[in-house]
């Protein structure tokens, strides 16, 4: 009888645990919706409410921008993305901090200049007063 209640108390736990994570992974996954969203509408407000203030934002070409570049070049169609289909998307969190990978295929008009790009992402997220905020990401060129 001890034995079977031990049991329940540890399985409960590691349920609490399991269904806090999944919590966690669906606000991760609703904040990389929002930022994709926000890049595709060119939202200065959304994607100032998105990241960190110290967000770092690489580039696959290796330029690196500070939030303020980044929101920046989106809005003002510098850098346009018209469409972002993300997949293959893993989330892994520890803590406050959450990495997620995805793939990311979109077509541009960056400065008027329609292309598509096919990027592997790596995205760093923080909690910040309860809410995910983008503090990092890098893009690598997929080969062809």
């Amino acid at each position: 009888m001890i034995k079977r209640f031990i049991y329940l108390i540890v399985l409960t736990g590691v349920m609490n645990v399991a269904m806090a994570q999944n919590k966690e992974e669906a606000a991760v996954t609703a904040a990389v919706e929002n930022l994709r969203k926000a890049m595709i509408d060119g939202d200065k407000a959304g994607l100032q409410n998105i990241t960190a203030d110290q967000l770092s934002y690489g580039h696959s070409s290796g330029k690196v921008e500070d939030k303020a570049t980044f929101v920046d070049n989106i809005v003002t169609g510098k850098s346009d993305f018209v469409t972002i289909d993300l997949t293959n998307q893993t989330i892994a969190i520890s803590g406050d901090a959450a990495i997620v990978r995805h793939t990311l295929a979109a077509t541009t008009n960056d400065g008027g200049n329609p292309g598509s790009v096919k990027l592997n992402i790596l995205l760093i997220w923080q909690k910040q007063k309860g809410q995910w905020k983008l503090l990092a990401r890098q893009a690598v060129k997929i080969a062809s």
